[in-house]
Order: structure tokens, then sequence, then C-alpha cells
């Protein structure tokens, strides 16, 4: 069994910053298997990908990955357009992929099953539930949260999560997502009232503020690295979290997988693509910022 199974969509991504306009592989599962790759980590992709883009997954089979690819007309085609401050982006849907369901997913069982759903259909509440039965479920919000209306994405509440939620182990939310989801706009106030639909642990990021961490009636505030230079935020949430649940996997405190991660997101907003740094640089970032203090 694997410590940690991630299952969600790698799409096809536009992405569009001040001064620069690239075409990449994306999503949740993608940029969260690459960085685990990096760091040696025990687990294993389910995705879902169209023909034209089988390529991308052949590729990571090759860097050693291990993957269940399902069947689907289409990749997800994200359109990310970004602003100076690269917490900012807009985004357009110009294709989706078949969602994830009891009855196309294998049976799966992992220390910790992370989902990242893109959007609102990409994962049943029923899969949730019976994934349930064989891991501790990790879930990136997001894709709960957004719907396309015209190729624009659009967000709104999610409508299962009084269903959902109690089924989550460690819940991932920005603050924009976490306001939604929680109907509160103190952080504090939103982490007691995700809590209290049965998530163990919620983990709000900050952007450029960090992030905080709500466990066992604690908080924990993680601190953001400053990074050399910024040059592409997407997929450092995923980052993040790749990041988070390999430290908690290994046994590490909150506190030191928090500070991991945000390590992580940070190696990783300095370049083009996913997380290519390595465990050491990781750990010279953090150690470095305690020597500061």
């Amino acid at each position: 069994m694997s410590k940690i199974c991630t299952i969600g969509h790698i799409t096809k991504d536009r992405v569009v910053t001040v001064g620069s306009e690239r075409y990449m592989p994306g999503g949740t599962a993608f940029y969260f298997s690459k960085a685990l790759n990096q760091l040696n980590g025990d687990f294993k992709l389910l995705t879902a990908v169209g023909e034209k883009e089988k390529s991308v997954v052949e590729g990571l089979e090759k860097e050693g990955i291990k993957i269940v690819c399902l069947p689907s007309e289409h990749s997800v085609f994200f359109e990310n357009i970004y602003e100076i401050n690269q917490d900012n982006r807009e985004q357009n849907v110009l294709a989706k992929a078949t969602p994830f369901t009891t009855n196309n997913v294998p049976g799966t069982s992992a220390d910790y099953i992370h989902l990242g759903p893109l959007l609102n259909d990409d994962i049943t509440l029923e899969l949730i539930e019976k994934l349930a039965e064989n891991g501790k479920i990790s879930l990136d919000i997001q894709g709960f949260l957004r719907y396309t209306e015209n190729q624009k994405v659009k967000y709104s509440d999610w409508v299962d999560k009084k269903k959902g939620l109690q089924f989550v182990h460690t819940l991932k939310a920005n603050e924009k997502e976490t306001a939604i989801i929680s109907g509160k706009k103190d952080y504090k106030e939103a982490a007691y009232a995700l809590a209290d639909l049965g998530v163990k642990e919620v983990i709000i990021t900050l952007g450029s503020h960090g992030s905080i961490i709500y466990a066992e009636n604690t908080f924990y505030d993680i601190p953001a690295y400053t990074p050399n230079q910024v040059i592409d935020a997407t997929g450092c949430g995923d980052t993040y979290m790749a990041g988070y649940l390999y430290k908690r996997g290994q046994g590490a405190s909150i506190d030191e997988s928090g500070r991991f991660a945000a390590a992580m997101a940070t190696l990783k907003i300095q370049s083009f693509g996913p997380f290519s740094n390595t465990e050491q640089e990781v750990l010279e970032l953090v150690e470095g910022n305690e020597v500061l203090k």
C-alpha cells in the first residue's frame, strides 16, 4: 500500500503572466505528483486525460511515477491569466474530462488519499465516502467551489459540504475559498466552523502572508518564506500540500510539516512549472530562516 495516493485530472494549461505566455500540463494531480516525486515519496496517481495528452502521462511514468490513467474523450483545458500580484488570477475552462466515480475508480488504499477536484462535478460524494474507508482523506477544496458559466470559472459554496466534510481528515483552502465554504471572514471562526463539520486538520493558505493550521484545538502560524523572485505561482498550493502530507506521513508534527510545506511553495514560485528542487534544499531554507529569528 502506498503512503499517498492522489486523485485528480491532469490538465492542459495556458498560463499568461505579465510578459509571458506558456502552454504546459497542470492541475492539482500534476503539480502534487511532480513535487512528491522530487522527494522520492511513496505514492501513486490516479488521473484521466484525453488521447492527445497521453504523452504527458507516459512522461510521468518514465520519471518513475506509478499511474492509473482512466480513459476520457477530452482533457481538462484551463486558461490561467495572472495579474502582477500573482495571488490574483482569472480562469477559463475550455474543455472538461471524465469525472471520477465509484463506477470507474478501482479499489484504492493509502495512508493519505489526496483529492484534487478542479471543478464541482469532478469527484462524486459517493466516491469520497468509499475512499474514506481505506485511508485518511485530504482535500483541496478549490474544485468543489468552482463551476463554469460561458467557460468562465465562477465560485459558489459546495452544496454537499455537510455530508462530504465529515469524511475529510485534512482540508486545504485559500483565504477566498475559506470564506465561501465556512461563511466566515475571520480565519479562526472559519477554522472552528470547518472543524465542527468533521475536518481534523484545517489548512488555510494566505499567499504571501503564510498559512494557518487548526488541529486538536490548536492554531499553528506557518510563515511564508520570502522568495528571491516571483516567477510562477501556478501549483504553489499543490506543492505545499505535497510537502505537508509527505512530512505528516513520516510522523512529523503539524508545525514542522507546515514549515516544510511553506518552504517548498517558496522554492516553487521562483521558477516556471512544477517544483524541481530537492528535499535538502527545502530543509536548508527552513533551517536558514530559523537561524535568522
